[in-house]
């Protein structure tokens, strides 16, 4: 433990001769505050997209698989009669917790969306609905069916299993489109960031030489080039995630006629992932760097 925390200390600290071989300001510094800044703001995006996926998925599948609907189609004069018998054999159906049928300010209202506000739902042969809604244990839906193709023969049980399979779909495929976005950013900072350490190494051949001569390591210059380099992915990465949060917070809040488009965003708890973007940030400049400076070490003459 003692041996990491010198390691860290030095990282933090650093070396005041060593650090002289690394310029502070520049193309390289800029490049690698710009490029550290700039994919720590598309991370949180990124991450706020598979997160928001994740809670919508999550709430529309717990709505659709605890309700299902019963359809009736039958002609004007018997469909109150089989509304009622579908209901009172729903009252016996063991899973059902409760059972209604919409009314026609309800209908209208599920229509109205496609047809517009004047339709007149008592003049159109519209299918009577019957919301169900199951319990804990839920119902058989083929026995279900069964039983109201007997009893019920205008009934059709839509138990929206049609809905809930494209949907868990959708958001898999979203939440593995936002991890695999995340690496990819992770991957192009770490190319940008080992592109600016090697110009850096190049612009100062020179100086990397002189200390050769007189008794430098290769590991104490390319100490001095992880730790600025680490440093200022560290300080870019959490600049870009304060922007990010920020734009974050001006979208519109979660709203449910909004659906999705008003959901991208942090929730809770979620708000502390993001805090881990810089020091990711930071870890990947320090391999990054790391790599480049040994291997373009070996190399000089």
């Amino acid at each position: 433990m003692t041996i990491d925390i010198a390691k860290l200390s030095e990282l933090v600290v650093g070396d005041t001769q060593a650090d002289r071989v690394v310029p502070p300001t520049g193309f390289t510094a800029r490049l690698t505050l710009f490029s550290a800044a700039a994919m720590a703001f598309l991370a949180v995006f990124a991450l706020a997209l598979s997160l928001a996926t994740g809670r919508l998925a999550a709430r529309w599948g717990d709505e659709l698989a605890r309700s299902s609907t019963i359809r009736i189609s039958a002609p004007e004069g018997q469909l109150a009669a089989q509304t009622d018998a579908a209901l009172k054999l729903l009252e016996t159906t063991r899973g059902v917790a409760s059972a209604r049928a919409l009314d026609a300010d309800e209908q209208r209202a599920l229509l109205e969306p496609w047809f517009g506000p004047d339709l007149p739902v008592d003049s159109l042969p519209i299918p009577q609905l019957i919301e169900v809604i199951e319990d804990n244990e839920g119902f058989d839906p083929q026995g279900l069916r069964l039983r109201l193709s007997a009893e019920v023969p205008g009934a059709v049980l839509d138990d929206h299993t049609r809905w809930r399979r494209p949907l868990a779909e959708a958001a898999g495929r979203l939440r593995l489109l936002g991890w695999v976005s995340l690496l990819l950013i992770g991957g192009a900072t770490a190319a940008m960031i080992t592109l600016a350490a090697n110009a850096a190494l190049a612009a100062n051949a020179q100086v990397i030489t002189v200390l050769r001569l007189v008794g430098a390591r290769d590991v104490y210059i390319a100490r001095a080039f992880v730790r600025r380099f680490t440093l200022r992915a560290l300080g870019g990465a959490a600049v870009g995630m304060v922007l990010g949060c920020a734009a974050i917070l001006l979208l519109p809040s979660a709203q449910t006629e909004g659906g999705f488009l008003t959901g991208l965003g942090f929730q809770g708890w979620h708000w502390i992932w993001p805090l881990i973007i810089p020091p990711l940030a930071a870890a990947v400049a320090f391999a990054a760097t790391r790599a480049a400076a040994i291997r373009t070490l070996k190399d000089m003459p």
